[in-house]
């Protein structure tokens, strides 16, 4: 067992109460919920390996993948749909070669969406990292990925 793991697990009593606690932390640890460590979080409350992995599929913030270097969200919002998002969307997959919900192989670079990034003046927007990029076109996207996506 890794020594983030060990610590994260040693500092919470053993009891299925500290299961979402020690999720959230596993994953700020690992920016994703390792196999090892859902196996050992599993052992550590003393509940079914299958249990834990299913509260942790219940809750949207938790991620079974690492997340890449570079973490795209594209805004769904109402306000960013009606103003183009969906296009936004598609041009940020062309330009990483990545669907959402997915990481590149080099871990350069995740996408998802969001249901709202709480910036609907600047719609359509995304956030990359935690910069917002505010009235997007595909234009905009393909100038932000063309130098470094940062």
């Amino acid at each position: 067992m890794s020594e983030p793991l060990q610590a994260i697990l040693e500092a919470h009593p053993a009891k299925r109460e500290e299961i979402i606690p020690i999720l959230q932390e596993v994953q700020s640890a690992y920016s994703y919920l390792p196999d090892e460590a859902m196996l050992a979080i599993a052992r550590h409350t003393r509940m079914p390996e299958s249990r834990v992995y299913g509260i942790a599929t219940f809750y949207a913030q938790f991620r079974f993948t690492p997340m890449g270097k570079t973490h795209t969200m594209v805004c769904r919002g109402t306000a960013c749909h009606v103003s183009g998002a969906e296009r936004i969307l598609e041009e940020v997959e062309n330009q990483l070669g990545i669907r959402e919900g997915e990481t590149t192989a080099d871990l350069e670079h995740s996408l998802e969406t969001v249901a709202c990034i709480g910036a609907c003046s600047l719609a359509p927007c995304l956030m990359i990292n935690n910069q917002v990029e505010a009235k997007m076109t595909t234009e905009k996207v393909k100038a932000l990925y063309q130098h470094g996506g940062e």
